[in-house]
C-alpha cells in the first residue's frame, strides 16, 4: 500500500532516508522531513507492508532548468528507497508512480530524477522504471 505522507510521518519518512542517506542525524533528518511536508510544491509517499514502512519516495517540483527537459515546472524525483528484503517486488515501481501521479496533477508534462554517475544499482531502478538517461556531468569546486 502507498500512502502520501502527512507531518505526522515526518520521523518515519526521516528513518527510512536516513537508510538512502546516512550522512545525517534522526534530528536533521526529521526536520528535512517535516520541511518537505510543509511545501506545497513537494511530496513524500510512504510504502507499507500491512503497517510497517518499507519505503518511501520524495518528489517536488523544479522551476529551474532540469539536464534533458524543455518545460517547466518539472516533477523531480529527489529520493527513493526501499528495505533490502522487499526490493524487486514492485514497490519502487508504485512509489514512482505515484510521484508522477502527483507530478501530473501539479500541471507538470515531465518528470526527472538523477543519480551519482557510480551508482549502477540506482542507474538499473531508473532505466527500469522508464527513466532514459539525458547527459552525465562531473561537478568541480574550488575554495575561494
Amino acid at each position: 500500500m502507498i500512502q502520501q505522507a502527512e507531518q505526522q510521518d515526518a520521523l518515519t519518512a526521516a528513518t527510512l532516508a536516513l537508510l538512502l542517506w546516512p550522512n545525517h542525524t534522526v534530528e536533521e533528518s526529521t526536520e528535512s522531513m517535516t520541511q518537505v511536508l510543509e511545501d506545497d510544491n513537494a511530496a513524500i509517499f510512504l510504502a507499507y507492508d500491512h503497517d510497517k514502512a518499507i519505503g518511501f519516495a520524495q518528489c517536488q517540483l523544479r522551476t529551474d532548468y532540469v539536464e534533458g527537459t524543455d518545460s517547466s515546472p518539472v516533477g523531480y524525483l529527489e529520493g527513493l528507497f526501499v528495505l533490502e528484503n522487499y526490493r524487486q517486488q514492485g514497490y519502487a515501481r508504485q512509489l514512482v508512480v505515484h510521484c508522477e501521479k502527483w507530478a501530473k496533477h501539479m500541471g507538470c508534462s515531465e518528470f526527472a530524477s538523477d543519480c551519482e554517475w557510480d551508482n549502477t544499482e540506482s542507474l538499473q531502478v531508473h532505466l527500469q522504471l522508464g527513466f532514459m538517461e539525458a547527459n552525465r556531468i562531473i561537478c568541480f569546486t574550488k575554495k575561494l
